[in-house]
């Protein structure tokens, strides 16, 4: 089986980039992975007929698109591929959310086996679900904060970490403004991401892609 795995940026893609090994062993063994970031996660186009530019790069701008050219890819040497979409559900609603996607999916011929996964609020919570990691590449974090945190819940996910990690906390990140944003979520990837244990994670939405990646590769044996 092959997995392309789309993320809505590249910060996330470090992340991934680092947790793919421990969730789907070994690259090539037997299965293979890519990874793909975009720069936004945009909103799903009506009609599902993508007219925003492709070199734009936001994710579910190009969705529609996307599937149908995997549904029409055939696999090589009889290899399965499979499709991930790995987003943040900040503000929304998941099940419409998730309803959303499914049946922009469903309306895609054809499709390619397709798999949703949202990190709850954003895909900092998945760092904040193992405090180990946080703690060990953070070991002067205000733990207070950090024990005042209500698992995947909608709380401004990325600030309350920066306040947690970050000198100046948020707002000095905000006040900067772009680049530095971009920068610290990457230096978390790269920091926390190395160790992180899958198997400790105490987020429920990091719990599903887990178990979802796992459940593919289980139906693929």
């Amino acid at each position: 089986m092959h997995i392309e795995i789309l993320v809505e940026d590249s910060s996330g893609r470090k992340l991934l980039q680092v947790l793919l090994p421990q969730l789907l062993g070994p690259q090539g063994a037997p299965h293979t992975w890519r990874l793909h970031d975009y720069k936004g996660i945009g909103r799903v186009p009506k009609g599902l007929v993508t007219k925003a530019d492709p070199a734009k790069r936001i994710l579910l701008d190009q969705l529609p698109r996307l599937l149908r050219g995997y549904g029409k890819t055939p696999g090589i040497d009889a290899v399965v591929v499979v499709v991930v979409v790995v987003l943040d559900a900040d503000k929304r609603d998941c099940a419409v959310f998730l309803a959303e996607l499914k049946a922009a999916a469903d309306a895609c011929h054809p499709l390619p086996t397709t798999l949703f996964r949202l990190a709850i609020e954003e895909i900092e919570a998945w760092y904040l679900g193992d405090q180990d990691a946080l703690l060990a590449a953070y070991p002067r974090a205000k733990r207070n904060l950090l024990e005042k945190y209500e698992q995947d819940s909608a709380c401004d996910t990325w600030e309350l970490l920066a306040d947690a990690v970050h000198s100046g906390g948020s707002a000095a990140i905000k006040k900067a403004g772009w680049p530095l944003p971009g920068q610290v979520k990457h230096e978390w990837a790269e920091r926390i991401g190395p160790l992180m244990d899958p198997e400790r994670n105490l987020s429920p939405s990091f719990g599903k892609l887990r178990d979802g990646l796992r459940r593919l590769l289980s139906d693929a044996a």
